[in-house]
């Protein structure tokens, strides 16, 4: 009985390719050290894989960065704003696609589907000439089989690819990128007829966008293009992957029915509606990888139960053409729990990471086979049992208290453009007001207290001090630069979530649970594994400590429901929104703490509320109503001249824009820079907006620094489509990840911008 593992965790069990390439980018070591840590890692997975006894291992899912991107090098696709002149793409054209330049912008990133990893967009267009510039996928290959592993070779799938671009500044919005699918089949023959000659038997291409809502021509062009390739994928066995919900019926049809492919591979954890598909009716003679161990989560698998299933499957496709698979990539969950010692040993028998997983396909597969391994199965059935009857997933008043919420609808009692009089009698602000969305930049000495404080190297006393003067500097230094609404920098936060994480009831920790969210940067996303409670105040002291040093207004800074949710690794044992509720009244406690304590601005960010999103539009009403209401129910107990702002990370808005309305925020600040101010078509197109809005003015997941001149005109470019009176000038994201020789000139910069257009007002008034 065979075993597969749609793809891994690429950043190593303690953030190794994290560290190398930072160190890469500082020009601290060269290409050669860099290439040499991804091998060294690239080689213990496979390994790993093979030791556990995993038949179909992947190969080419690694990236030193993001697998699209990797697409596009392999596609030769690059913009010509990165003067790339042919040849094999090296690291400067590829690093500079991905993070932008001293001279140019990097491409756009977004949301892979409804997880919290982003790709880089491709930028594609009629001009686009494809040609074959990036050997990894056969490079990786060969290594593997140096290392005595025979791995399937991974590409994301020709039409998933196109799917996922979009048109190149200067083609038109309506450009049909699928009119590109003839240009970049060359290519993809190439590249099987490369893996073929290497000796390749197998071949994945991982097609998740099958499972969304897909038109007749889409559907279409699976068909074409899989027919195009069959010449050159004969003699190869092919599998499909699709991963994230359940395929369509119509997209399964078309699926199915692909001449050329061995094997589907199907998310059954996500989606479960596809076990009807399939009992409906399975090509017979091809292979069934059944994703029934979760690549999302980190539950351990409930393997009486998936061992049911796929005896039922067994049934269907025949015992020799059932592959027991994870749902998708492992790279959405956290590494390997071995390197977690401190973890509570209860909480931690009911988990499992990805190296865990990896074992638990392969101990299902075996099962199947008829050699079941009984002690690891009885000590799985033990677990769930503890998980289910344990006295501290459940908190009684919780449940209650968000039972109670279900039937009603928060709201504040007046409307925003009354409540923003009020707020503007309180604060007094400037037209085009100037603020940053909540973090400055987290020095090393800064990171080096915090973790000698959690160690208990240092006294709280002393920790205290150090926090508090980091939030003097950050004070002064908005003051210096002139910035209308303060923040306090968040110098005591590790991350958005896990701050919040850590003082609520019903949350656990992890010290390298840690998941790439893009590039190098990696989250350590919380398990919530019970009820949810908020035993005493959260940020009350530090911001009331930052408007103690300043007359201007200081923003109290909170993570959203929504977010905390969608940035942990969430129970699976009741609806998610249950889990949203419990949260929301947490919140609602802190912010009204947070107000009596004489905060008058308050940012309850909602970063991943979109990306939370189902991926079928049938699904979406629902969700957004749950989130929407789950953010109300924070905010609607403060005074009309208490000031909500809200903020929101890189994410498609257009859509969804009557929810981000109805959500009532008094200010909403919105990503905007990279994505070429998608955002204001909304506002060209009619949609009538009220409360204030700040679509981020620069980006700053990019070390360069705007001129005043360029953000001046972006600034100019909002105002051609929203009123001056509800406009923020601010930044596109928090600043933690920047260094202060970039965050100054910058913030400067931006100041600058906003007064020059002060004045222009004032001139022509």
């Amino acid at each position: 009985m065979a075993s597969h593992v749609v793809g891994y965790p690429r950043m190593g069990p303690k953030r190794e390719l994290k560290f190398a390439l930072e160190s890469f980018w500082d020009g601290k070591s060269s290409a050669e050290d860099l290439q040499n840590v991804a091998a060294e890692l690239r080689s213990s997975i496979w390994k790993q894989m093979s030791d556990a006894g995993i038949k179909f291992i992947p190969s080419n899912t690694f990236s030193c960065y993001d697998q699209v991107l990797d697409t596009t090098a392999m596609l030769g696709a690059v913009p010509p704003r990165y003067g790339w002149n042919g040849g094999e793409i090296g690291f400067d054209v590829y690093f500079s696609m991905a993070r932008g330049n001293a001279s140019v912008p990097a491409m756009e990133m977004t949301k892979w589907f409804d997880t919290n990893y982003h790709y880089i967009v491709p930028e594609l267009g009629p001009e686009v000439n494809f040609s074959y510039a990036s050997h990894k996928a056969v490079i990786e290959y060969k290594e593997a089989k140096a290392l005595g592993v025979d791995t399937v070779p991974v590409l994301v799938g020709p039409v998933s690819y196109l799917l996922l671009s979009k048109p190149a500044k200067g083609v038109e919005k309506s450009f049909s990128l699928l009119s590109l699918i003839d240009k970049i089949l060359p290519v993809y023959q190439e590249v099987v007829a490369e893996l073929k000659a290497a000796g390749a038997t197998w071949i994945q291409f991982d097609e998740p966008k099958l499972v969304m809502d897909l038109g007749a021509h889409e559907l279409q062009a699976f068909t074409h293009a899989y027919s195009a390739l069959e010449a050159s994928l004969s003699g190869l066995n092919v599998l499909i992957e699709t991963y994230f919900a359940d395929v369509p019926v119509e997209a399964y049809k078309t699926l199915i029915s692909l001449k050329c492919v061995t094997g589907f591979g199907f998310d059954l954890v996500r989606g479960t509606k596809t076990l009807d598909l399939i009992k409906g009716g399975f090509p017979s003679g091809k292979y069934l990888f059944a994703g029934v161990v979760d690549g999302r989560n980190i539950w351990a698998n409930d393997l009486a139960s998936s061992l049911s299933v796929l005896h039922a499957l067994e049934g269907i496709v025949g015992k020799d053409k059932l592959v027991v698979s994870t749902s998708c990539s492992l790279l959405h969950t956290a590494v390997d729990l071995v390197n977690e010692p401190k973890l509570d040993k209860e909480i931690k028998s009911w988990l499992a990471f990805a190296a865990q997983k990896v074992v638990e396909v392969n101990a299902l597969a075996k099962a199947l086979s008829g050699q079941k391994d009984g002690a690891f199965f009885s000590a799985n059935a033990a677990a769930q049992a503890s998980r289910k009857s344990s006295p501290r997933v459940t908190n009684e008043a919780v449940q209650q208290a968000a039972a109670a919420l279900k039937g009603s609808d928060h709201r504040r009692a007046t409307n925003v453009s009354d409540r923003l009089d009020a707020q503007q009698k309180k604060l007094n602000l400037p037209i085009l007001p100037t603020t940053t969305i909540g973090s400055f930049p987290q020095t090393l000495e800064l990171r080096r207290v915090r973790r000698e404080y959690k160690a208990k190297k240092v006294s709280e006393e002393d920790y205290v001090e150090a926090i508090k003067k980091e939030i003097n500097k950050v004070v002064k230094l908005q003051e210096e630069l002139d910035i209308d609404v303060l923040v306090h920098g968040e110098p005591e936060r590790n991350d958005m979530v896990e701050y919040f994480g850590e003082q609520l009831s019903g949350f656990a920790f992890t010290a390298n649970g840690w998941v790439q969210s893009y590039g190098s940067r990696c989250v350590k996303p919380p398990i919530i594994y019970g009820d949810v409670s908020r035993p005493k105040a959260m940020t009350v002291f530090w911001s009331s400590l930052a408007q103690s040093m300043t007359k201007r207004p200081m923003k109290g800074m909170l993570t959203g429901p929504v977010t905390i949710l969608n940035w942990s690794f969430v129970r699976n044992d009741q609806p998610r929104f249950e889990t949203c509720y419990q949260i929301a009244l947490a919140i609602k406690d802190e912010v009204e703490d947070l107000e009596k304590a004489g905060i008058t601005v308050i940012q309850i960010d909602e970063a991943a509320l979109r990306e939370g999103l189902p991926l079928r539009k049938s699904e979406h009403a629902f969700y957004l109503n749950w989130a929407v209401h789950s953010f109300r129910i924070t905010n609607c107990g403060v005074e009309d001249s208490t000031q909500i702002h809200t903020h929101m990370c890189y994410s498609n808005f257009n859509d969804i824009i009557h929810s981000i309305i109805d959500m009532d925020a008094d200010v909403i600040t919105i990503e905007n820079s990279r994505s070429d101010e998608k955002l204001l078509s909304v506002f060209r197109e009619g949609v009538k907006y009220g409360a204030g809005i700040g679509p981020g003015v620069y980006d700053i997941h990019s070390p360069r620094i705007p001129s005043e001149e360029e953000i001046a005109d972006r600034v100019e470019k909002m105002l051609a489509v929203l009123e001056c009176n509800i406009l923020w000038v601010n930044p596109d994201c928090g600043l933690k990840t920047r260094k202060y020789a970039e965050v100054k000139p910058a913030l400067s910069n931006m100041v600058a911008a906003a007064k020059r257009l002060r004045t222009k007002f004032a001139s022509s008034q």
